[in-house]
């Protein structure tokens, strides 16, 4: 679920889980492979790795994404394509797997995606998670004409809109794992 933010909460915090038939190091080898995103992702269409080792902590992924008019049509978000760059900030392998966003000067936001793996039974539990301490680049950006109504207004629906793409993400990697 996603909070609006106070001195306590971060901005945005959500998560979702799903159980995938695979050993936990094949989900891993799957979700930590940023360019296949686009197999799952409902905006980031793949990408590549720009910097350090591909999948490594400190290596930088530059994604190609896509949103549709769709998307919270009232608020002033980017349309059609667009790049982001993110920084791996942590990789166990068969464990956890995290991004931080950058922003237009390249420096590490308090925007962190990811996913962790657990092992359950003969497969794993995968869960999901997105956690924005404080509001990024971005965020500010779209929310800066807008009075208090307005941004509980997008906090709202924005924070509906990453429920729905982390829930949708599980469900087609785990289309992609079990080969559906």
């Amino acid at each position: 679920m996603s909070e609006i933010n106070d001195e306590k909460t971060p901005l945005f915090r959500s998560r979702a889980a799903i159980r995938i038939a695979a050993a936990p190091h094949e989900v891993y080898s799957v979700i930590s492979d940023l360019p296949r995103s686009g197999e799952w992702s409902p905006e980031c269409r793949g990408g590549a790795w720009v910097l350090g080792e591909p999948g490594a902590v400190g290596a930088v992924f530059q994604g190609e994404n896509v949103r549709g008019p769709e998307v919270v049509p009232w608020a002033p978000v980017v349309r059609g394509g667009w790049t982001t760059r993110a920084e791996v900030v942590a990789a166990e392998p068969g464990r956890s797997f995290r991004w931080a966003m950058h922003n237009a000067a390249g420096v590490t936001q308090d925007s962190v995606w990811g996913f962790d793996v657990e092992e359950d039974g003969e497969g794993s539990v995968l869960t999901h998670h997105f956690r924005m301490g404080t509001a990024t680049e971005g965020v500010v950006g779209i929310t800066a004409e807008m009075d208090e109504n307005g941004k509980r207004r997008f906090f709202a629906e924005w924070g509906e809109k990453i429920d729905g793409d982390l829930a949708a993400t599980l469900r087609r990697i785990k289309d992609v794992i079990e080969k559906r």
